[in-house]
């Protein structure tokens, strides 16, 4: 029934109030006050408001394992991204995301089991985990895939899912997106509007869905805007890779003029190694053009923003979203599905805001302009 135990310590030492304590109190049953406590039909709207005022007088909170184990509920979510643990640590966006998680879910009662996966294959091994175990009473999906097979698989398994991204071709899942397409057409528009006609973009994971909706629609941009050359790099978010990569497009005959990189990470790598090299006379600055770092710096962009930005010289400009705020609505639409409302199939939310900051400028003379 989702009875509470009896009267036990709590952490701080003292007595916990439990259902029999408000059901004393107010000369009804155990059994009253449980259906009362949980909304569930059986008692009158004055026995619930009663039972519920009593609670707060007494300072009774629910007991969660026993709540758990009398509706067959873990109050658990679970978070199991194929990413390294310290891929997570370097990418402070997700670590909001997460943090926004835990802000719906706190409120309702509901923890965050969170486990990192080397790989999709392990990834899809947690969820069958999970579901024989009933583990967890519903996931959170982040980076779909092309022909991914995870929303299929928890469909079959009865594990209630959301995709924080997408939306999944075959709605198996609800999801909740970002514009990235819009925000990919902004950035090039801030870049065109600057004199820039060679950009390059190094992107994350080609497999990744987003990364691919930003390529496309970086082509479509540069042809509809017949941009003199284009440069595409995927670097598995490898910030080492950027760097390499974009030294590299430097020293070319033509080199871009313009950076527009996945994450901040990989930004402020190659703004790292492109510093180095102007002061070491490895990248040479044009004629007419100030010596030195950072004149003869191209534009560079991010798609990611953070403190980092803020703190690069020059500071970059980057795409701005609410990560946290984005957990939070993902986990609002979870719960939403586990209290079986219906839901739309997918929503595009929270268009990112370019915020120009010193990192984008009009093309330099050094970049061959």
């Amino acid at each position: 029934m989702g009875f509470a135990r009896e009267a036990s310590p709590s952490s701080t030492g003292t007595q916990r109030v439990s259902l029999k304590d408000i059901a004393d109190e107010l000369g009804i049953s155990q059994t009253a006050v449980s259906f009362a406590i949980n909304d569930r039909p059986g008692v009158s709207a004055e026995t619930k408001r009663r039972v519920k005022e009593a609670a707060a007088k007494l300072g009774w909170t629910p007991v969660y394992a026993a709540q758990a184990l009398g509706s067959s509920k873990s109050m658990t979510i679970g978070f199991a991204p194929a990413r390294s643990a310290q891929g997570l640590t370097d990418e402070t966006f997700m670590l909001h995301f997460m943090a926004g998680v835990h802000t719906s879910l706190s409120p309702k009662g509901y923890g965050l089991l969170y486990r990192p996966c080397r790989s999709l294959n392990e990834e899809m091994s947690v969820y069958r985990d999970w579901a024989s175990r009933k583990r967890v009473d519903g996931v959170i999906l982040v980076d779909l895939r092309a022909d991914d097979p995870r929303p299929k698989l928890l469909k079959e398994l009865g594990v209630r899912a959301v995709l924080a991204g997408g939306p999944d071709p075959n709605n198996y899942v609800p999801s909740l997106s970002i514009d990235d397409s819009r925000t990919m057409g902004t950035v090039l528009e801030h870049l065109s509007s600057l004199g820039h006609r060679r950009i390059a973009y190094l992107s994350g994971d080609s497999n990744l869905d987003y990364s691919q909706g930003r390529v496309s629609a970086f082509r479509s941009f540069a042809k509809r805007r017949k941009l003199e050359s284009i440069n595409i790099e995927f670097t598995n978010f490898d910030a080492e890779q950027a760097a390499m990569l974009t030294l590299e497009m430097l020293r070319s005959p033509k080199p871009p003029t313009a950076f527009i990189y996945e994450t901040e990470i990989l930004a402020a790598a190659s703004l790292h190694a492109m510093a180095e090299a102007y002061t070491t006379g490895q990248l040479k600055t044009g004629e007419g053009q100030s010596a030195g770092y950072p004149n003869g710096l191209p534009a560079i962009v991010s798609f990611e923003d953070s403190f980092i930005c803020e703190a690069a010289y020059p500071s970059i400009t980057s795409a701005h979203r609410d990560a946290s705020e984005y957990g939070a609505k993902v986990a609002k639409l979870l719960l939403k599905v586990l209290a079986g409302e219906q839901v739309s199939g997918n929503r595009r939310i929270l268009t990112p805001k370019l915020v120009v900051r010193d990192s984008t400028a009009k093309p330099c003379n050094s970049c061959g302009i």
